[in-house]
């Protein structure tokens, strides 16, 4: 059971990371700048939308959480089922 939570865990570390980097590209947009001086030409620049910014910082944060609780879940399991054996190996 353990590790079946500790999977889904990892399962959705993974999707929630997948999420952080569709919102992060979803987020930046290009625009045509005027130019400064007369007879300059007209340059581009990137504008972020800080809504989705922030959405994509969330989704990294639950990434991270997520995947050190699932991995720390997995290693526990590990280690019990070792020590199991060997009280049983006794």
């Amino acid at each position: 059971m353990t590790s079946r939570r500790a999977v889904l865990e990892l399962l959705l570390a993974g999707c929630a990371a997948v999420g952080c980097v569709l919102t992060w590209l979803a987020a930046s947009s290009e625009v045509a700048v005027a130019p400064v001086l007369e007879g300059e030409p007209t340059m581009t620049s990137m504008v972020y939308y800080p809504p989705l910014l922030t959405l994509s910082l969330l989704f990294a944060t639950a990434a991270g959480v997520l995947a050190v609780v699932g991995v720390a879940r997995l290693r526990r399991a590990a280690g019990l089922r070792r020590v199991t054996r060997l009280r049983r190996a006794k």
